[in-house]
């Protein structure tokens, strides 16, 4: 067994505090939003994870290396160039709702948004409830 050393760890930080402490008042105002929006999709608190990162839920993984470890199930940041929203196991397989969702980049994990205005919300709602069904059906989740 080799666990993995990940620099993304939960804290005790206070989500609402970290979002207030935001300087862009757009970032500040679609981290809010978010937080709302990914609590009502998952069921599930918030945590921060890191310095910068609101998740929700968490799971344990393990590559056939051998590395395994744990980490968020989804959620987002509000970084200073674009949102970040951590859609687990990544955007393969959604290339249909990709094209629908307006103006966004992409990560292997990560989906990159300007601000939420640039994007269907309700396409974005449906990305991240099949990244939720997906690590539900194939890991065992609990909240952070």
């Amino acid at each position: 067994m080799v666990a993995a050393d990940n620099k993304t760890k939960p804290t005790t930080q206070n989500v609402a505090s970290f979002l207030a402490s935001i300087e862009s008042k757009q970032r500040r105002e679609d981290g809010l939003v978010l937080l709302d929006f990914f609590k009502d999709i998952t069921g599930m608190p918030a945590k921060m994870w890191g310095p910068s990162i609101v998740g929700f839920g968490r799971y344990h993984y393990k590559y056939e290396s051998g590395r395994e470890g744990e980490f968020l199930m989804t959620g987002f940041s509000p970084r200073q160039r674009a949102l970040s929203v951590y859609v687990m196991p990544g955007y393969q397989d959604m290339s249909a709702e990709l094209s629908r969702l307006g103006k966004h980049r992409i990560g292997k994990s990560c989906l990159y948004i300007n601000k939420l205005s640039d994007v269907d919300m309700d396409v974005l709602e449906d990305i991240i409830r099949q990244g939720v069904g997906y690590m539900k059906a194939n890991y065992r989740i609990w909240e952070s």
